[in-house]
């Protein structure tokens, strides 16, 4: 074997030792980046990284990132969400599951709005789980399902996934969010079908909302709440998504939108104050800084496995992988999803998806479908033990008698779930391209 596909496997390998004894992952990159890019062609690599790093960091697209962000946590921060989930809770009334139903469309629209899993896992497990194990729920199907509500924000555009996997392969986001917003209703519709089941199958486990708490609630204050709660978000959705994907206004601009959507929102909610605005100014820095501190890492690892003729060395394995094109596709889905369990959906992204891309442009396949159904892939991650995310975010809000156990049990539906739609949208690849083709993208 070649020395420099030596150091490219030597590179691989460092990194997850580094991030098996604690280093952060951003240093683990870099760290792994730098060791061996000097071992192969010494100093050569200091002189590219500059303009690398300046030519990614400049791109106009991840302007949106940061705007995004920030209407996310200014809706967080001001709580619509906590008047909403109390409304769709009395609209569901005596269905069984409807509660569990109502967090799943909660999740549908937080995610629509703010996409941050932190902020709607958190929202949903403070307002809801305790009046779900009070009325009855199953601890771990409770747990299972504000989980798996709070991560739809990761396909569901606009979604952070796939403004930076558009960024990776070269595509318009606007194209990307119009094929994800059906794998997106897929996949919640395959969340509230698997509620009406155990509502059928195992009624004790999904008991309805009491009556006289429902009746507590006059219909027509009821109708007034859900007019002035759900309105202002939906019609903020609609402004944003709806000028990306009609081609009204660049995804950059209908960021922007959303941002001063947001602020116009939570003042219309007089939830708006100078204290909540430097605070979710603040917020949002913390998150952008972490995640273009990851990103400019990232560039010294992909630049160092490039130079040591890293992607040849992963054409070699597509070469031994049996299926061709479609078993080199299901191998790369199988290793992020694989990934998942131990690293974060930004690292995968920029370390396994550049790898694998010459391949997937090579073989002619549809880069759209592609980008979706790693979109997808990378949602699990959020779920998958020991280290999903959304599992750590459940945990911190839980009551004292939710064990990590029951939180960790709770997950694995709504994880085979996943890999369900994951399959429907591999086996018919129109549910992603219908749209943007429909559209004219």
């Amino acid at each position: 074997m070649p020395l420099n596909e030596i150091l490219a496997l030597g590179c691989i390998a460092s990194f997850f030792i580094l991030l098996a004894i604690g280093v952060p992952v951003a240093l683990t990159l870099a760290i792994s980046g730098f060791v061996f890019g000097w071992l192969g062609f010494g100093s050569l690599l200091f002189n590219l990284l500059p303009a690398r790093i300046y030519g990614v960091t400049a791109n106009y697209t991840l302007i949106a990132i940061p705007l995004f962000v920030f209407m996310g946590v200014m809706l967080e921060k001001s709580r619509i969400a906590d008047e909403l989930m109390e409304v769709i809770g009395h609209v569901s009334g005596n269905l069984r599951g409807g509660m569990g139903i109502g967090i799943i469309l909660v999740g549908v629209l937080m995610g629509a709005t703010t996409g941050i899993v932190g902020a709607t896992i958190v929202t949903l497990g403070l307002l809801t789980l305790p009046t779900l194990l009070r009325r009855g729920y199953d601890k771990s199907l409770a747990c299972g399902t504000i989980c798996a509500s709070g991560t739809l924000g990761q396909l569901i555009p606009p979604s952070t996934i796939i403004i930076l996997l558009a960024d990776i392969m070269g595509q318009s986001v606007g194209t990307l969010f119009a094929a994800a917003v059906l794998p997106g209703l897929l996949l919640s519709g395959i969340f509230v079908v698997w509620m009406l089941l155990v509502g059928i199958i195992w009624p004790a486990k999904v008991p309805p909302i009491p009556v006289d708490e429902r009746k507590a609630l006059p219909r027509q204050e009821l109708l007034l709440k859900v007019f002035k709660v759900a309105l202002p978000p939906i019609a903020l959705v609609l402004a944003v998504l709806g000028s990306i994907i009609g081609g009204i206004a660049a995804p950059t601009e209908a960021a922007s939108m959303g941002a001063v959507g947001s602020i116009l929102v939570a003042a219309l909610a007089r939830r708006l104050s100078w204290r909540t605005l430097v605070d979710v100014v603040h917020t949002t820095a913390r998150v952008v800084a972490v995640m273009m501190f990851i990103l400019i890492c990232s560039q010294v690892f992909a630049l160092a496995f490039r130079g040591l003729q890293g992607e040849q060395l992963v054409h070699d394995v597509f070469q031994m992988v049996p299926g061709g094109a479609t078993g080199g596709l299901v191998f790369m889905l199988a290793l992020i999803f694989v990934l998942g369990f131990f690293i974060e959906w930004i690292e995968i992204s920029y370390i396994v998806v550049p790898m694998f891309l010459p391949m997937i442009i090579g073989a002619g396949l549809d880069q759209v479908w592609v980008a979706t159904l790693i979109a997808v892939v990378l949602q699990t991650s959020f779920l998958t033990p020991p280290f999903g995310w959304a599992l750590f975010y459940l945990r911190g809000v839980a009551p004292p008698e939710v064990t990590t156990l029951d939180i960790y049990k709770g997950v694995v539906p709504f994880i085979f779930l996943q890999l369900l739609a994951l399959a429907i949208c591999f086996a018919y690849p129109g549910i992603a391209t219908w749209l943007p083709k429909a559209i004219g993208w």
